[in-house]
């Protein structure tokens, strides 16, 4: 006689997507809320000390976890105060310096851009809020705890198909839907089209009016700053036809990129032959917005530097060193 398989209920109930977000969910209260070990956790939870640990770890990356230091750091305030004067911003925010494991600070930007985030849809001021693309906004939407955003409606500012699929705009959107409850709407085009006729033929269609139309309601604008590096210092530059394409830029003068579109090193709205292919409203049509602008790293200081000096940003999230190091150059 054949004896009945005991362990199948409970190993269907450990791979069911419920049941798995329900235990990292618990795994992370009792840890953090609880104050229990991660063996501790374990052994409440009954299962094993690298399964309670993934449950944190994953509680963590699903922003179901949010720390708050309550201090105001005093370099950091000095800072934000000088690029306000400077740059005439009716908001900053620096963020302390963090350990970081890459080139961008993304860790300090996400925390500070998700708060800022969270922020907004409590305030509640906005009705359209346009997004914009690039790894540190894409960052701060992950690190943002669920929230309500019923109230809102967000709106992808550009196409979203790139070279390397890196920040896609589409994942960035599908994930403050998830988080918000809100309203989303993507621009279903890539982010440059393959010729002028193209893009207009596109923008005829009714889904893309529609977006562009969305768009242009939006008061409240989020974009993210691009430099001119060919290993990918931007969503955009990765759309672009390889590091010819970037060499040619920089030497036309582009010194930094706002979806999809270029400026000087002085701030300059700078003519290229991209303009008229790129599906995203042009720069100057955020003129008269909030737009705010969530980017760091050294090697954007001069791409932030010249946003900042472009008019285009009222506001603008930053990391300390690389804040430090615009207001030296002041």
């Amino acid at each position: 006689m054949a004896t009945p398989n005991k362990a199948g209920p409970a190993r269907a109930a450990a791979t069911d997507p419920r049941h798995e977000a329900e235990m990292a969910a618990r795994a992370a209260w009792l840890h953090f809320v609880g104050g229990l070990t991660q063996s501790e956790v374990a052994k409440r939870l009954s299962v094993p000390n690298t399964r309670a640990h993934r449950y944190i770890a994953r509680a963590q990356n699903e922003g179901l976890v949010r720390v708050f230091v309550d201090i105001e750091s005093a370099d950091c305030v000095a800072l934000e105060t000088r690029l306000m004067a400077a740059y005439g911003l009716s908001t900053c925010r620096v963020a302390m310096e963090a350990q970081e494991s890459g080139p961008l600070p993304l860790r300090a930007l996400s925390v500070i851009g998700a708060d800022y985030l969270m922020q907004v849809l409590a305030a509640g001021d906005h009705e359209v809020i346009g997004i914009g693309h690039g790894r540190t906004i894409a960052a701060s939407v992950d690190a943002m705890g669920r929230t309500s955003g019923e109230r809102v409606r967000f709106v992808s500012l550009l196409g979203g198909l790139t070279r390397s699929y890196a920040a896609n705009p589409y994942d960035v959107i599908h994930n403050l839907a998830r988080k918000t409850g809100a309203e989303a709407y993507l621009m279903p085009a890539p982010l440059f089209a393959n010729s002028a006729k193209d893009k207009e033929v596109m923008l005829a269609q009714s889904g893309l009016a529609a977006t562009m139309e969305l768009i242009s309601e939006a008061s409240l604008v989020i974009v993210g700053i691009g430099d001119m590096d060919s290993s990918g210092g931007g969503a955009s530059t990765d759309a672009l036809e390889g590091p010819d394409a970037i060499a040619e830029l920089s030497r036309l003068g582009a010194s930094a990129e706002i979806l999809g579109q270029f400026l000087t090193a002085e701030g300059e709205i700078l003519a290229t032959p991209y303009d008229k292919r790129v599906m995203a409203p042009a720069l100057d049509s955020l003129r008269g917005r909030e737009v705010v602008a969530i980017a760091g790293g050294e090697s954007k200081t001069g791409a932030v530097r010249a946003a900042l000096r472009s008019k285009l940003l009222t506001g603008l999230i930053i990391d300390e060193a690389t804040a430090r190091r615009i207001v030296e150059e002041l």
